[in-house]
């Protein structure tokens, strides 16, 4: 009994000598990221932004902006660097182009749009609507298709410095698609290809408000909505209980569908693999499985109302704007111009910087003043990257 009894004792007391180890060493780690230098938080910061260690250059010049107080300049060089365009901007946003939301996908005019706008500054509340394109330029770099990713593919096999060779365009200009039906990144081809295939456009609905709102469907359900839009395909009585519809389906439907016609006249074409755009005319998916229930909403037009605005989705912070439009792009100012929109970027780009999500209150502070930030500085996302960069550089 005795011996056990010392076992015991010795185990509870490395046990203790352990933990006494792990609490000096968090606590030494804690206390350098508190006392890190100028110099060590220039480094940080452009480790963060860019992914790669700077030159020495750089970071002479990033210390003197930080021990004089102008951290924000100094995260403004760090973004100078090629890496932070080709890297992390790619990574930051090739999830949103398809549906398995996988950072393993190559180079598309999606993603090169969004890298563009955000080194231009393009008020990123632009991003659903505007008439916009970012194509690439180099040797042996095929033309921008509107049947193919070749030519991002090409910019990406030849390792191109998306810093410098891309330079904006027009969707309208190069895909067929008339201006006032263009609408941001949702109608570039790879959005097309990943959300308007198939299916009924619901997914190009989901997965921007997914991807743009940080909200999915389960988050947004709302059964107090009228039904009156949900189309014929969904069935009033699944598995023969109204129920379950009732207090399940019509929670997504009643406030997707209606906003989900914006999309009636659009489809990916697969034989010709381009987006497709027929004016006046609803695709015919829109009336799949039109016999489920009959009596269901039937389709006539492009025409789209945010039944959200009431109820508790009104929470999303949406504009100033009616709610109610045609079509993809006056849809795509109703969801960019929602306070969802601008504090789901400024989310996901502390995510990316600071390799964490906000955590406390401190960290939440933080997120609506940068929020603010972003807004009064017309949309520019840099100015994000900028500021969540120098919130994180001291851990």
């Amino acid at each position: 009994m005795r011996s056990v009894a010392v076992k015991r004792a010795g185990l509870a007391s490395t046990q203790c000598a352990v933990a006494t180890m792990l609490g000096a060493v968090m606590l030494l780690g804690a206390t350098q990221a508190t006392l890190a230098g100028p110099r060590e938080q220039a480094k940080r910061l452009h480790d963060r932004l860019a992914g790669t260690p700077p030159s020495t250059q750089v970071l002479d010049q990033m210390t003197a902006d930080v021990t004089a107080g102008r951290a924000i300049d100094a995260a403004y060089t760090a973004m100078e660097s090629s890496a932070f365009y080709r890297v992390t901007l790619k990574n930051f946003a090739t999830p949103w182009t398809n549906r398995e939301q996988t950072v393993f996908a190559p180079l598309n005019d999606y993603t090169a749009t969004v890298i563009g706008m955000v080194r231009d500054e393009v008020p990123f509340n632009q991003l659903l609507s505007a008439d916009i394109l970012y194509t690439g330029s180099g040797a042996g770099v095929p033309a921008y298709s509107p049947t193919n990713n070749d030519h991002y593919q090409a910019l990406e096999d030849n390792g191109a410095d998306l810093k410098q060779v891309l330079s904006r365009t027009t969707q309208s200009s190069v895909s067929g698609l008339p201006p006032a039906a263009t609408a941001g990144v949702m109608t570039t081809r790879a959005a097309a290809q990943a959300f308007f295939i198939a299916g009924t456009n619901r997914a190009m609905f989901r997965f921007t408000l997914l991807n743009h709102l940080c909200r999915d469907l389960e988050q947004v359900q709302d059964t107090s909505r009228p039904p009156d839009r949900i189309r014929q395909d969904v069935s009033r009585s699944p598995g023969g209980d109204s129920r379950i519809f009732l207090n399940n389906c019509v929670g997504c439907h009643s406030g997707m569908d209606p906003m989900a016609q914006a999309f009636a006249y659009y489809d990916f074409d697969e034989a010709s693999a381009r987006i497709t755009y027929s004016s006046a005319q609803v695709h015919p998916k829109y009336f799949n499985n039109e016999d489920t229930f009959p009596a269901g909403y039937r389709t006539p037009d492009d025409r789209w109302d945010n039944y959200w605005r009431s109820g508790p989705n009104a929470l999303l912070g949406w504009g100033p704007g009616q709610g109610s439009g045609a079509g993809a792009k006056s849809l795509g100012d109703e969801l960019a111009n929602s306070d969802a929109f601008a504090r789901c970027q400024v989310e996901k780009v502390f995510r990316n910087v600071c390799f964490r999500s906000p955590s406390d209150a401190a960290d939440r502070n933080r997120i609506e003043q940068i929020v603010g930030s972003f807004k009064s500085s017309g949309y520019r996302l840099k100015q994000v990257f900028a500021e969540s960069a120098v919130y994180c550089m001291g851990e």
